[in-house]
């Protein structure tokens, strides 16, 4: 247990942070499934808007919970596979 206010703090704000954190941890795996669950099944359209989604969940979390470098690369392989859909 914290024996101090100032740690009692830290225990609940890194609480909250860890929710938030896995959470959106979560919405960018969500986000890349659907992606290729669109490319799988041949749906272009769905495809597209599901990777535009995606990217977008990607880069919100770049330097949060994933390094930036790891984002892009993210991206760059689901954009690669619509992009191969023809």
């Amino acid at each position: 247990m914290a024996n101090h206010k100032s740690s009692e703090k830290r225990i609940l704000v890194s609480a909250k942070k860890n929710a938030i954190n896995t959470s959106r941890r979560s919405a960018v795996k969500t986000a890349a499934k659907k992606v290729l669950v669109a490319v799988e099944s041949g749906d272009k359209a769905a495809a597209t808007i599901a990777a535009r989604n995606a990217e977008s969940k990607i880069m919100k979390s770049a330097g949060k919970i994933m390094p930036k470098k790891r984002a892009a690369r993210k991206i760059s392989r689901l954009t690669k596979k619509v992009a191969a859909m023809a």
